[in-house]
């Protein structure tokens, strides 16, 4: 199992739309992957290590595969939509990994 992480660095100014990414965005990606997302999940930052700080990122999500193959295979096809959607909810630069789940 693999868990692919999109990561949006909290950025003074810039925008965000939690309600957006939870009820339009991660649907519209569900849906273009089908069975090859498995499941995901979304986080909202709260805060940073230190009281009063930040959070390092404002909102984040996991999307989990079988694979990195069935990963591309499922989003790779819808990828020019699933992107393009990125301009509805924010304006800042996402940071992805893709990571294996060694416990879950």
């Amino acid at each position: 199992m693999i868990k692919v992480s999109v990561m949006y660095p909290h950025t003074p100014g810039a925008r965000f739309d939690h309600a957006y990414y939870r009820d339009k965005h991660m649907p519209l990606l569900k849906s273009r992957m089908g069975d090859a997302c498995k499941s995901y999940t979304i986080d909202k930052g709260l805060a940073g290590g230190a009281p009063g700080e930040p959070p390092t990122y404002v909102g984040m999500c996991h999307v989990y595969a079988d694979s990195v193959e069935s990963f591309q295979a499922g989003f790779g096809p819808h990828a020019k939509e699933i992107l393009a959607d990125i301009a509805n909810y924010t304006d800042i630069q996402p940071v992805m990994q893709i990571s294996e789940v060694v416990v879950g």
